[in-house]
């Protein structure tokens, strides 16, 4: 079955680095096209990075651009956020979805504060 388990959360200071990971299994992963979304506390989801499947493009949400990338591994099934200079405007649960079937990941809390 598809599974979408991320990892890498926590608490960090503003300013900060973390970087998140989701490992990927039971479907193709180098040909699915992949995203980081992430939703803060009484907030709607949305869409933070989006890489395609080999990883030759990438966008990025306005807010985030020039302080985080997303990469993938497809030897290892793995895709990856790169989050610096973190503000506490980043404080959210980040989710890796598969683009298409859409499937999620459960999630993992990234919280910023001093």
């Amino acid at each position: 079955q598809v599974q979408l388990v991320e990892s890498g959360g926590g608490l960090v200071q503003p300013g900060g680095s973390l970087r998140l990971s989701c490992a990927a299994s039971g479907f193709t992963f180098s040909s699915a096209a992949m995203s980081w979304y992430r939703q803060a506390s009484g907030k709607e989801r949305e869409l933070v990075a989006r890489i395609t499947s080999t990883g030759s493009s990438t966008n990025y949400a306005d807010s985030v651009k020039g302080r985080f990338t997303i990469s993938r591994d497809n030897a290892k099934n793995t895709l990856y956020l790169q989050m610096n200079s973190l503000k506490p405007e980043d404080t959210a649960v980040y989710y890796c979805q598969r683009n298409w079937p859409t499937y999620w990941g459960q999630g993992t809390q990234v919280t910023v504060s001093s």
